[in-house]
């Protein structure tokens, strides 16, 4: 596990009229980062069943298996519904306890911690206090930058958790919708929430995605923005995590805040062009993130 960056959280079973679909937004991060040549370790747990049997295949299939992978006897493998509405505009229900809300502390988990250039962490797995716990105690291990994506989706959240997370984040990720939610939805403008979200939890980084306009990012006291690029939307299922893939691979390679915010909406922008939260990258594409 040495010097990968480490993906820590829900995989789950998004469940379609139609079928299902491995899910879950640390994991969807997790693949994007390996498809952008980063190399990562993907921690989360599934049960004893055949749901997460299949799940462990389609991890293996995609590189992202490894003993971070916990089996848990007692608790079910996580399997979503998910509702379309008349504007394909989805809805999920997400039922618990499930597996990934008891991934316990490992002596390989925290080697793995320790050893990361990075952790990325999300709210939703930690909804409940023994995945927490885990999160927790490896944050308190590691010297890794801290990536905190924020992935509210009620009621498996409370302020106080986001609270926790923020305040253990050197990185904060969010979209503009749940800025507004955590911020209060104030009537001043985004740069001036932004600053107040610093002011009160201290990060280095602040990133707030807007969708088709793209994203604002506040860095080492500069505001950075990209006007996002115009598609025509498949479906924006996994836009997020690539968006916030090519930001962590921008940040380990050092490069420019303003060349990263702009590759970061680029491909942001494909994954919503395309159905599916993990299409593979056309050539063009990764050779116009070859040096990020």
């Amino acid at each position: 596990m040495k010097n990968r960056v480490l993906s820590f959280g829900e995989v789950l079973w998004d469940a379609f009229g139609d079928g299902k679909k491995a899910g879950g937004a640390p994991m969807n991060v997790a693949r994007h980062l390996v498809q952008q040549g980063v190399d990562v370790a993907f921690a989360s747990s599934v049960g004893m069943d055949n749901s997460g049997d299949t799940l462990i295949a389609f991890l293996q299939k995609s590189g992202l298996y490894s003993p971070l992978i916990q089996r848990d006897d007692e608790l079910p493998t996580c399997e979503v519904t998910v509702q379309l509405d008349e504007n394909n505009q989805a809805t999920y229900i997400i039922p618990e306890p499930v597996s990934w809300d008891s991934i316990r502390t490992t002596d390989v988990l925290i080697q793995a911690a320790k050893q990361a250039p990075a952790i990325v962490f999300g709210s939703l797995a930690c909804r409940e206090t023994a995945t927490r716990e885990t999160l927790l105690n490896l944050l308190d291990e590691t010297h890794a930058l801290k990536i905190f994506d924020v992935n509210l989706r009620p009621p498996h959240y409370t302020l106080s958790t986001i609270e926790t997370l923020a305040a253990s984040a050197n990185v904060v990720k969010m979209n503009e919708e749940e800025a507004n939610l955590l911020i209060g939805g104030s009537s001043s403008s985004l740069r001036d929430q932004i600053n107040e979200f610093r002011s009160k939890y201290h990060n280095q980084t602040i990133c707030v995605t807007r969708g088709e306009n793209g994203a604002i990012v506040w860095h080492d006291h500069e505001f950075y923005e990209s006007p996002g690029c115009p598609v025509k939307v498949g479906d924006s299922v996994g836009a997020g995590d690539a968006f916030l893939a090519t930001f962590v691979a921008g940040l380990l390679n050092k490069h420019p805040m303003q060349t990263i915010v702009d590759k970061s909406c680029s491909v942001g922008a494909f994954v919503a062009s395309q159905r599916g939260a993990n299409p593979v990258y056309p050539p063009e594409l990764l050779h116009s993130l070859a040096y990020i």
